[in-house]
């Protein structure tokens, strides 16, 4: 917990707004900052107890601003397990955010899609997960300032805030698909028969982040919503995909996922 308040500490005396709202932004959804009003901006390797990311797609950014006339905090980049992370590595920045006073987490993710009725570039809702990550940051002692040693998961992203988003991507023509998102530690990506066990178990779509930051976030009873840019297919034929592939298809995503978000957090 030291490092923790020794973080916020750090960044408090430097900042002059209050966020109310955290954003946790993955590969290749970087660009909604360019929608913030940005007051301040640190690299993670200028932060104290920070880690730094070492996936290209990640800038390494964490950024304070308005968006939609409302005080957020952004990370423009994550940290995953496949790189080397302990859980409470991968979470420390959000106990930091809860710290600095945000009253409601917003995630993205880039994803592959389970369910046969997904296309590449569609948007997924995130209504529920399985964690398949080989442990959770709520492993060990429990860290009572900040949540209760069990904490409930009956509900792990906020109902009001998916129905809202629901709404928002109707009125502008978003096809916007709602599922079940499962959260293993990569890097590799799935072989055709984990993909088919994914899907038995009921899981709409697969990825590497998201599910520890949820988990963590929820420890400490802040509200959640994440949404994922399904960027490849993973039912019937699988095809082959690179990196590059993923990241071009989340950036021309993108500007629906920037508008979901920004008209989202401003009805908060």
């Amino acid at each position: 917990m030291s490092s923790i308040t020794e973080t916020a500490a750090f960044l408090q005396a430097k900042i002059t707004i209050a966020p109310e709202f955290g954003i946790v932004l993955g590969t290749g959804l970087g660009g909604l900052v360019n929608d913030m009003i940005v007051s301040h901006s640190f690299s993670y390797d200028e932060i104290p107890n920070f880690p730094v990311s070492t996936v290209e797609s990640h800038s390494g950014k964490l950024i304070f601003g308005t968006l939609s006339g409302k005080n957020v905090l952004a990370m423009q980049g994550r940290f995953h397990y496949y790189e080397g992370y302990s859980m409470e590595q991968i979470v420390f920045p959000l106990r930091v955010m809860k710290l600095l006073g945000i009253k409601k987490l917003f995630v993205s993710n880039a994803s592959g899609g389970l369910h046969p009725a997904y296309e590449k570039g569609d948007l997924l809702i995130i209504n529920d997960h399985i964690n398949l990550f080989a442990g959770n940051p709520l492993i060990g002692k429990n860290i009572d300032e900040l949540g209760p040693r069990f904490p409930d998961m009956s509900a792990p992203y906020d109902r009001k805030m998916i129905a809202d988003a629901n709404a928002i991507a109707h009125a502008a023509g978003i096809v916007a698909r709602n599922g079940v998102y499962a959260g293993l530690s990569g890097p590799m990506l799935e072989s055709p028969a984990e993909y088919k066990y994914l899907r038995i178990i009921g899981a709409d779509a697969v990825g590497m982040s998201t599910v520890p930051e949820i988990i963590a976030a929820r420890h400490m009873s802040i509200p959640c919503f994440a949404c994922s840019i399904v960027t490849d297919l993973c039912h019937g034929e699988i095809i082959p995909v690179s990196l590059a592939e993923i990241i071009a298809i989340a950036t021309k995503a993108e500007p629906k996922l920037t508008h979901l978000i920004k008209n989202l957090i401003a009805i908060q």
